[in-house]
């Protein structure tokens, strides 16, 4: 008998420390379960009231409908309350000195909560309190303090963004909607310039401005400031539609980067455009300042034996000749130094450039990616096999078989049909020759201002 009183007072107290109970969508928490319920909600509100305050009895049927909104949403945002009086100890731990009390608490973080004084059954407080939901590099917080008000010069409510960067402060106008904030902020929480270094490279790729102006140049340099000056200068009539990237050239960290460019030290201030869609596209200026007009594709020196061994040499200058020579059948590997899959793949491809030197219609080949650019191909992973037929039209044809000397023979005897890509891996390149590459509105601009 006492056994089972003890299970019985057991689970009695494992249910009080359990999951909190709802009332209308709002949780009811207590000093047993506040701690999961701050673990189990990414993002949580929470009333603390007295059920003899006249002003939270007001504001319980509009909490109720907030959190009933936030719930059918599917918000992350969960709302819950608190009976101060109850519960003394959690009021005094978290400063509640007046009813009603809000504070929210964002990844269970109890160290400083933010006390939300604002209007929590307007519309616009439930698009803020979801913008808030979307954004995790940026603080949220509300108030209602008049001294705040009387301090930043606020005689209505609204939504700042207060930043320590160019103007200070963005003052948000228009109809409070999840949408116009977030867009607020993303065309905002960036400086007009941004130097690319680690802290600030996953904001600039990860992004959703996808048009990118490079500046390189070297922090030594006398006129460093003057350049950097014009720079900002041309950024400002396109703020949240292009980056201005700052690179210092000097600092060793870069050098990757300007490699990726084709640049040199030596060859810094340089500018850059670059569109970072699915497939990339680079852009040199013909002058010192910048046009939009044909892509930047590097390319080697064309070796004076590219064509003396079985496997031919090809680079961006010679691609087109060889590649799409209509009396040849040309298969190419795109391969990159370093990488393992093409080096285990080097000597049997030998062997296939070996087995077919002699046929005057089969043209086997290699480029070096890293280092040649060609705008009819995109090589996305190395290494990418792709097979020029003979003939008029401008087809490759992906070969997705097994990359042994069999495989490569049968599919060559084929006419580049046995290992095969599917249909979504024959391109078409007959538009290749003559790219579209007509400069929209920003890019035109970019080009007049700079």
């Amino acid at each position: 008998m006492l056994r089972r009183a003890l299970l019985c007072l057991a689970l009695a107290a494992l249910a009080g420390a359990g999951a909190p109970d709802e009332e209308d969508h709002v949780l009811v928490l207590n000093k047993g379960n506040f701690d999961e319920a701050l673990a189990a909600h990414k993002y949580l509100l929470v009333e603390f009231y007295a059920p003899w305050c006249g002003h939270c009895k007001a504001l319980a049927p509009e909490y109720a409908k907030a959190a009933a909104k936030l719930r059918a949403e599917g918000s992350e945002i969960r709302l819950a309350k608190v009976d101060a009086t109850e519960e003394s100890d959690l009021a005094q731990q978290y400063g509640v000195r007046g009813y009603p009390t809000i504070k929210f608490f964002k990844d269970g973080d109890t160290a400083s909560p933010r006390e939300y004084t604002g209007d929590v059954e307007s519309a616009a407080a439930k698009q803020f309190l979801l913008a808030a939901e979307a954004t995790d590099d940026i603080p949220f917080g509300v108030t209602s303090n008049s001294d705040v008000f009387s301090k930043y010069q606020l005689d209505k409510d609204g939504v700042v963004l207060f930043k320590k960067f160019d103007e200070g402060r963005n003052d948000f106008e228009g109809e409070v909607t999840k949408e116009k904030l977030l867009d607020f902020i993303r065309h905002n929480q960036l400086p007009l310039v941004i130097e690319f270094t680690e802290q600030t490279a996953p904001k600039v790729f990860g992004g959703e401005v996808k048009t990118h102006i490079l500046l390189f140049l070297p922090k030594s340099a006398s006129d460093h400031a003057s350049k950097l000056s014009s720079f900002r200068e041309a950024a400002e009539g396109f703020k949240g539609k292009i980056l201005f990237i700052f690179i210092d050239s000097d600092h060793s960290d870069n050098q990757r980067i300007l490699e990726f460019f084709g640049l040199k030290r030596e060859e810094c201030p340089a500018v850059r455009l670059i569109t970072l869609e699915e497939e990339m596209t680079k852009y040199k200026p013909e002058s010192a300042e910048l046009t939009a007009e044909h892509p930047h594709l590097m390319s080697q020196e064309l070796p004076d034996d590219w064509d003396k061994q079985p496997v031919k040499v090809l680079v961006g200058k010679n691609f087109e000749e060889v590649a799409f020579d209509a009396r040849k059948n040309v298969f190419v590997e795109f391969y990159a130094p370093w990488c393992g899959h093409c080096k285990q793949l080097a000597p049997v491809w030998d062997q296939l450039g070996e087995a077919y030197k002699d046929h005057e219609d089969i043209v086997i080949a290699k480029m070096d990616s890293t280092a040649n650019e060609v705008e009819a191909v995109k090589v996305h992973s190395f290494p990418t096999l792709k097979f020029f037929p003979a003939g008029a039209g401008r087809t490759v044809i992906d070969y997705n078989g097994e990359r042994t000397l069999d495989g490569f023979k049968k599919f060559l005897e084929s006419g580049g049909q046995e290992g095969a890509g599917g249909d979504d891996d024959l391109e078409d390149l007959e538009e290749a020759e003559e790219p579209d590459l007509e400069e929209d509105a920003d890019q035109k601009a970019v080009r007049d201002e700079l």
